[in-house]
């Protein structure tokens, strides 16, 4: 599920290395604990920085009294990836401001066969359409996996990552950095959802139609060993901005500490985050997005091996952007990442560092037979029910696209 966008455009870099030496004092003055700095959750500038040194923080998110810390490693982070491209995998710090929150009204049970009595057949629908996309393109699946994903990170499991730009609303999610130019899957949904309105106008939202799609391509990347019962009554959301996208998906160079803090803010558990992530078994990536992990440093523990870094370098030289993210089973959904991980065989840091101490056990145990299988069930019916909208703050939109 990673987030893709290539920065063509490279800003006068040496005024971003000022700029976080100035984040740096004044968090430090405004979170009034110095003992935030730590030589670990390292996050490097631009290589055509010219610069040979990182810059460094550590957010203890354990015992965090404020957003503010992780919001200073968001920028950070952010601020080093300027000049390569944001790509993310599951969930990423906070806002630098947090946007204002109101309390919405309690989410509704979301429930199992919901379209039985008023749209029956809606879930053979979304599946047929699914499985003749997957038999057309398998690429499809993972961008379907992925949408889901982006959506339910971003403003909960409500649409918003659908919605187009208009007048009053020029920046929507999928034009945010970590999605434009990245995410598949839309003319999918628009296509589920055309034959849905045929038959039973304005009853199945579009966002149990992302729910339901990444479902099913689970299921036919996985060549029909994951199957699982979705939930749903889903309500489509009204609010989609550009910039909740920075402040909630992460980055392909961060840390297992990062990588928790932020699945704890949706819900989620660091098993999760770990189970999820091995939805990295299926889809491509661009050459850019892995760019601050070759050459190959020999040094860092966390390196790829020395064959899978000389294939990866050969393939991005030979004029292809795109690397697929497993290289044994890049069109099936299975446990093989977690041996890719422990093979220092994967393309991310945020891939490289599930080998450390505090998620390496999860790693191998994933990898046991069925495990992972049934984990990632449990992971993606519950990532399903994060921010779920009710009729109160939200809608049945009668086009994916646009609200009401």
């Amino acid at each position: 599920m990673p987030v893709e966008v290539v920065v063509n455009d490279y800003p006068a870099l040496t005024g971003l290395l000022a700029a976080v030496v100035v984040v740096l004092v004044v968090g430090t003055l405004a979170c009034n604990t110095p003992s935030f700095l730590h030589p670990t959750s390292i996050v490097f500038l631009p290589q055509s920085l010219g610069l040979a040194s990182v810059v460094a923080f550590q957010s203890n998110v354990r015992t965090m009294a404020s957003e503010k810390l992780a919001a200073l490693a968001l920028l950070l982070a952010l601020l080093g990836c300027v000049a390569h491209t944001c790509q993310a995998s599951y969930g990423y710090p906070y806002p630098l401001s947090a946007p204002a929150k109101s309390t919405p009204p309690a989410a509704p049970a979301l429930s199992y066969a919901y379209y039985y009595k008023t749209c029956k057949g809606a879930e053979k629908i979304v599946r047929d359409v699914v499985q003749a996309e997957i038999k057309r393109n398998r690429g499809i699946g993972a961008g379907l996996i992925r949408l889901f994903f982006h959506d339910c990170f971003v403003q909960g499991c409500d649409a918003s990552v659908l919605l187009d730009k208009t007048q009053s609303n020029e920046q929507t999610e999928k034009f945010g950095l970590p999605n434009i130019g990245s995410l598949r899957g839309f003319e999918v949904i628009d296509k589920i959802k055309t034959k849905l309105e045929a038959k039973c106008k304005g009853v199945v939202s579009c966002a149990d139609i992302v729910a339901y799609a990444g479902r099913d391509a689970t299921y036919f990347l996985s060549n029909k060993k994951v199957y699982f019962e979705m939930p749903a009554g889903r309500y489509d959301g009204r609010i989609s901005s550009a910039n909740e996208t920075l402040f909630n998906l992460p980055p392909p160079f961060v840390n297992v500490t990062v990588l928790e803090a932020m699945f704890a803010a949706k819900g989620l558990s660091l098993d999760e985050m770990v189970t999820l992530s091995g939805a990295h078994t299926v889809g491509i990536s661009h050459c850019s997005s892995f760019g601050d992990r070759l050459p190959r440093n020999a040094s860092d523990p966390m390196a790829m091996n020395s064959r899978f870094a000389k294939s990866v370098t050969r393939k991005c030289r030979s004029g292809s952007s795109m690397v697929d993210q497993d290289i044994y089973t890049p069109n099936t959904l299975d446990n093989r990442y977690y041996k890719n991980v422990l093979n220092h065989e994967v393309l991310f840091t945020s891939d490289a560092m599930l080998e450390s101490s505090k998620t390496n056990y999860l790693v191998k145990q994933n990898l046991k037979p069925y495990v992972w299988e049934t984990k990632f069930k449990q992971a993606m019916r519950k990532m399903g029910s994060i921010g779920v909208k009710t009729s109160a703050n939200g809608e049945i939109r009668k086009n994916c696209r646009l609200i009401n």
